[in-house]
């Protein structure tokens, strides 16, 4: 854990925080104070209403709304496919899901990059129509900092992510850890750093070994949220579908699964399409029923009409 001022993208924060604090709305002052006790910060996706209310039932302080959504109920390939508007309508469900975790939003790809004024225009949509706290984008190098900084001066928080960028990761030689060599690891750190001081309140850092995820957390005084980069951390994150088992095959090497909910599902759809060609259901229990004189009343009406 770094050893860091007590500060959070400028902010100040209290020297103690309510018991039941759990419970209240998590702001970017509460993450900070959070971060400088050494509390672990654990972070989500999620991409509709039951996951968001899963989210906030476990009581996580932030909750992604992750355009990983493009791979995991859209059915794309990647995360590349998804637009803007895709994402807005799984934020607004999760918007409506939470109360007390800390919502981001992801910006989906080719939706920030072009100039400041696009990346200010993205952000605004899902702080003006999603709801979100703040949001996210990829990358450390100049185009991203520079997009960064330019949504934190218009007043929006954003979340840096170094290491694996799914949204590039055909140009990183595919879904593989990154900065495995000394000198893509020093150009993380250094990127990472820039990312802090254009204004990021936190940065994730994903699939990278524990010694460049070490390096970059005593470098930088915001909050890391590592994804397949190692404990050292402040925070953790993982898909929803992943940790939950709602997907076929494993996932990253990261992963650690909770649940296997798409075996269950497929167990429960399987049984009903048996019950219903089986005609054990629906039974008895299942049906609605009509009082016994207006079913009279509904056989002499049915009685007058000509024959089927």
């Amino acid at each position: 854990m770094s050893s860091h001022p007590n500060t959070l993208a400028g902010l100040s924060v209290p020297a103690t925080i309510p018991a039941d604090a759990m419970r209240l709305p998590m702001t970017m002052p509460r993450l900070a104070e959070k971060h400088r006790l050494g509390e672990k910060l654990v972070m989500v996706t999620a991409y509709d209403f039951p996951s968001a209310r899963a989210a906030e039932a476990a009581a996580v302080d932030l909750v992604l709304v992750g355009d990983s959504g493009a791979m995991t109920v859209l059915g794309h390939d990647s995360t590349v496919a998804v637009t803007v508007e895709e994402l807005l309508v799984l934020a607004k469900a999760v918007r409506r899901g939470l109360s007390n975790p800390f919502m981001v939003g992801d910006l989906p790809y080719g939706s920030y990059e072009i100039s400041d004024e696009q990346a200010v225009a993205t952000a605004f949509r899902f702080v003006k129509e999603a709801g979100c706290d703040a949001v996210k984008l990829e990358g450390c190098g100049p185009m991203s900092v520079a997009r960064a900084r330019a949504i934190v001066q218009a007043g929006i928080p954003v979340m840096g992510h170094v290491g694996l960028t799914p949204q590039t990761a055909t140009a990183l030689g595919g879904y593989r850890a990154q900065a495995k060599d000394a000198g893509a690891a020093l150009k993380l750190v250094e990127g990472a750093v820039a990312l802090e001081e254009a204004g990021c309140f936190s940065v994730v850092l994903e699939a990278i070994p524990s010694i460049v995820a070490e390096a970059t957390v005593e470098r930088l005084h915001v909050p890391t949220i590592g994804i397949g980069a190692g404990p050292s951390t402040a925070g953790q994150v993982l898909v929803f579908h992943d940790l939950l088992g709602i997907r076929e095959g494993r996932g990253g090497k990261f992963v650690q699964r909770y649940a296997d909910l798409q075996e269950e599902m497929n167990a429960g759809v399987a049984a009903y399409a048996s019950d219903v060609r089986t005609k054990v259901y629906p039974q008895a229990e299942h049906e609605y029923a009509m009082e016994p004189a207006e079913a009279d009343a509904l056989r002499a009406a049915l009685a007058q009409l000509p024959p089927a």
